[in-house]
């Protein structure tokens, strides 16, 4: 996940080395957005009876060789071909491992494992990216690029040795596009999972990709503290996913309640306090704690929604989730670039709002017995 957002810190250096603009830059984070929402579920039909452990090992093999080949890439072209590799191994990764956590841990520790899990998600968003724009700054973007590559070639050493085989279990079925068409339709848990997911998603993302030339030109922060804000925020966010796991274990209605409308106001003064750097520092670290608990607790309302389809529900959720961050990216760089860098803000605010209110409708997502063999 770290890879998938990382070009969110550093638009700025990579536009200038390769002469693309902000918002072509920001196709780093929107092309592969788009391609691992579409492999998400691809790669979940397909998968079959593979051993999901060797599965995930060629996964996130190709994630790291796609970051080391953006770090060498002569041009922009090269880094958006390396890009969309990203995005097949992040589909294809989260896909499978999002509800892994029900295999390698007792019942009883289920919400606590999904928080673990989760927290990568969530570190790779609010503490991954600022330690990669730390490092840019520090040692210029390739650098950073190359760092995440062969961090994930470690990553793909550890899962080897010390996860355990995962193969499919025997009395499950091959899961089919029409099971998981099936799923979205009849279980109204995960319609509703699936519009917040994508509301909010969306709604982060327009502003978190710029959310540098927000904290410069909007907030007035000084373009040199910006990748050690960003780490603060990575703290506060850390800090949020396991405040908000346990919550939404009980209550994942309002534990996203709490979080779209703190993210709403957030968001709401950093567009309308211009000039004032203590101010978009403070919002920027209450900004972080809030996202950080969103992935483990729309995960989680999945989850209850469907707890005998985890693999069909998460690769929906999945899809859904890199088909927003994708158009959140691409509805920032229009905003960005059109219109002012504060609308990205503004635009996100909105979104989050009408998250809030779309949860505040919604009911609480209850166990629904769907499972393939039903089907």
């Amino acid at each position: 996940m770290t890879s998938e957002l990382l070009p969110v810190g550093l638009l700025t250096p990579v536009g200038t080395t390769l002469d693309v603009s902000a918002g072509t830059a920001g196709l780093m984070v929107t092309a592969p957005g788009i391609v691992a929402a579409f492999a998400a579920p691809v790669i979940a039909v397909t998968a079959g009876r593979l051993d999901r452990r060797a599965l995930l090992a060629a996964l996130i093999a190709l994630v790291g060789i796609a970051n080391l080949a953006c770090a060498t890439a002569p041009n922009f072209a090269v880094v958006l071909v390396a890009r969309v590799l990203v995005g097949v191994g992040v589909g294809g990764f989260w896909a499978i491992a999002g509800g892994l956590a029900l295999r390698l841990v007792p019942p009883a520790q289920v919400a606590r494992a999904t928080a673990v899990v989760f927290g990568g998600v969530s570190t790779a968003s609010v503490l991954g990216v600022p330690a990669g724009t730390f490092m840019g700054e520090l040692t210029g973007w390739r650098a950073a690029f190359a760092a995440v590559g062969a961090l994930g070639l470690v990553a793909l050493v550890v899962l080897v040795f010390l996860l355990p085989p995962l193969p499919t279990e025997a009395s499950a079925r091959r899961m089919t596009f029409r099971d998981l068409s099936r799923l979205g339709r009849d279980n109204p848990g995960v319609r509703a999972g699936l519009a917040l997911t994508f509301l909010l998603i969306t709604g982060h993302f327009v502003a978190y990709t710029f959310v540098r030339p927000i904290l410069r030109d909007v907030a007035g922060v000084d373009d040199g503290l910006i990748g050690v804000l960003l780490l603060g925020y990575g703290v506060a966010g850390v800090a949020g996913n396991f405040a908000a796991g346990t919550r939404a274990s009980r209550d994942a209605r309002r534990t996203l309640l709490a979080i779209t409308t703190t993210l709403t106001v957030a968001l709401t003064l950093l567009a309308l306090l211009h000039d004032v750097p203590a101010a978009g520092i403070a919002l920027l670290i209450v900004w972080g704690f809030a996202y950080g608990g969103a992935p483990v607790s729309l995960q989680t309302w999945m989850l209850t929604a469907a707890p005998k389809a985890t693999e069909a529900a998460t690769s929906l959720f999945v899809a859904v989730f890199n088909l927003s961050i994708a158009l959140g990216a691409l509805l920032g760089a229009l905003a960005v670039d059109n219109i002012a860098t504060a609308a990205a803000p503004w635009l996100g605010a909105a979104l989050a709002l009408l998250t809030a209110l779309t949860a505040a409708a919604a009911r609480r997502p209850t166990a629904d017995r769907w499972r393939l063999t039903d089907r």
